[in-house]
């Protein structure tokens, strides 16, 4: 067990609240035409970020003085917890459905999303998993099968919702973490064929999906319908130029491009603040990427490696395919762009992440 402690990565400090920053400033701003239509208070969306980064930056700066281990030993009950929210929010009565996906618990006035939870659950026991039985990984029956088909599990009830973009993201970042945790390429090889066949099952199953994927090949077939949102989004990013129309200046946010302050928030900031705003984004979590991997290099133990491992590749495949999706460069699916996007239940989950890196890097060896 670790016992010397030392002060946390101030680097990414400043860049998770940098972040955090820019992301409240363009969530008003993608929202404040929206919020005065719908609910006459033009900060309405921005107020309600502001409450949850609160929150999540207090649950950030406590967490980050928990030792991470301790994760270890709650790390059963809290992914039993989150099977069973899973579970709850298929209930009518119990689950919220929006935009024909139920993947919502109300708590009073606000909403809580358990696939996101299950997200960090996922990583804290499968790093649990991965590093008490190190030495059954390279065993298929042993080590890769009992790991995914917890996994799979998870996914499964989070495709019930459904919630593609979700699923997607934790499946994601747990092969990551099978991956680094020393399972052989080969099951890889074989596992990566069949997953290739049963995602285009799950596209195949449903027909939004394959509009979806339609309108990623050419948006302008269907542009009224499944091309809409992605067409918009190149109207926002293309006139936004090198150094952008200006902040508070997007036209897009004027009821073409729906709902801009969540999923296509990247879009309203390239009109705004142009490729270079843009760019200053990516640099940072960039920034945030090459931290979170010096940390999960110099960690102490096998555990606290995986776990930063897992949260850095969670935040790394949000990115990817958040700008992915904004950018044109993949189907449409609703992932939030971490830190920036509006969203309670993300936002406070990645704070509490990063509050996990933060407590790992104050044992890291770096």
């Amino acid at each position: 067990m670790p016992l010397k402690k030392s002060n946390p990565d101030l680097i990414l400090i400043i860049v998770t609240l940098s972040l955090l920053t820019v992301g409240l400033i363009m969530v008003y701003s993608a929202s404040a035409i929206w919020a005065t239509y719908k609910f006459d208070d033009s900060f309405y969306f921005a107020k309600r970020q502001l409450l949850f980064a609160c929150v999540g930056v207090i649950a950030m700066f406590f967490i980050m003085n928990v030792d991470y281990w301790t994760w270890r030993t709650w790390a059963k009950i809290l992914i039993i917890i989150c099977f069973i929210m899973l579970l709850a929010v298929l209930v009518p009565g119990i689950g919220m459905a929006r935009n024909g996906s139920r993947s919502w618990i109300g708590v009073g006035a606000f909403s809580v999303q358990p696939s996101e939870f299950m997200k960090l659950a996922m990583i804290a026991f499968l790093a649990k998993f991965l590093s008490e039985r190190q030495k059954l990984i390279t065993s298929f029956k042993k080590g890769m099968l009992p790991s995914l088909g917890l996994v799979f599990l998870a996914f499964g009830l989070i495709m019930l919702q459904p919630d593609l973009g979700t699923g997607t993201v934790m499946v994601g970042t747990c092969i990551v973490m099978i991956f680094i945790s020393g399972a052989k390429i080969s099951h890889f090889v074989g596992l990566g064929l069949i997953g290739v066949a049963g995602f285009i099952g799950l596209i195949l199953s449903a027909p939004y999906r394959i509009k979806r994927i339609t309108s990623f090949l050419d948006p302008w077939e269907d542009p009224l319908g499944s091309g809409f949102q992605m067409i918009q989004s190149f109207y926002a990013i293309g006139p936004g130029g090198l150094f952008g129309l200006g902040l508070g200046q997007s036209r897009q946010k004027f009821f073409y491009l729906p709902e801009p302050q969540t999923d296509f928030i990247f879009a309203i900031l390239s009109e705004e603040l142009g490729f270079i705003g843009g760019s200053l984004v990516i640099l940072l979590f960039a920034l945030m990427l090459w931290r979170g991997i010096r940390i999960a290099l110099g960690a102490p133990d096998l555990y606290g490696s995986l776990v930063a491992v897992g949260i850095i590749a969670m935040v790394a495949i949000q990115v990817m395919i958040n700008i992915g999706v904004v950018t044109g460069l993949m189907p449409v699916t609703g992932i939030t762009l971490p830190l920036l996007s509006y969203g309670g239940s993300s936002l406070t989950l990645m704070l509490m992440a990063i509050g996990v890196l933060l407590n790992i890097s104050r044992y890291s060896r770096f």
